[in-house]
């Protein structure tokens, strides 16, 4: 007996010439180049009717790129992690915070002289 095999052997499923006239004509494109701030230039076809984009991301450091060569988009500026107190000292002054904190405590204060169990 032979060797199990199939009559298909070594081809794949679609496998065929494939041509024009299968997969009928192609668009019209057109090719952009896109620069980021680092100098690199990344090219990208386009169909001719797509809209172009304004920006691109660069495929080799991720900046933001533009078609423009002499003024690519600067860098993302990054900023640090802020705390929840860093917020909040953005919305309160110092004066607020004393003042609720004076509140608090006077609130506290007034339940444990009731004898309430606080926890």
């Amino acid at each position: 007996m032979a060797g199990g095999g199939s009559a298909i052997r070594g081809s794949r499923v679609g496998a065929g010439p494939m041509g024009e006239a299968e997969r009928g004509d192609t668009a019209p494109r057109q090719r952009i180049v896109f620069f980021c701030a680092n100098g690199h230039e990344t090219a990208t076809w386009f169909a001719v009717e797509a809209a172009i984009p304004e920006e691109w991301d660069c495929p080799r450091c991720g900046l933001p790129t533009s078609t423009d060569v002499n003024n690519p988009p600067p860098p993302p500026k990054i900023e640090p992690y802020k705390t929840h107190l860093a917020y909040v000292k953005e919305r309160r002054s110092e004066q607020e915070a004393q003042e609720i904190l004076e509140e608090a405590l006077a609130k506290l204060r007034a339940r444990r002289a009731r004898g309430e169990v606080i926890f």
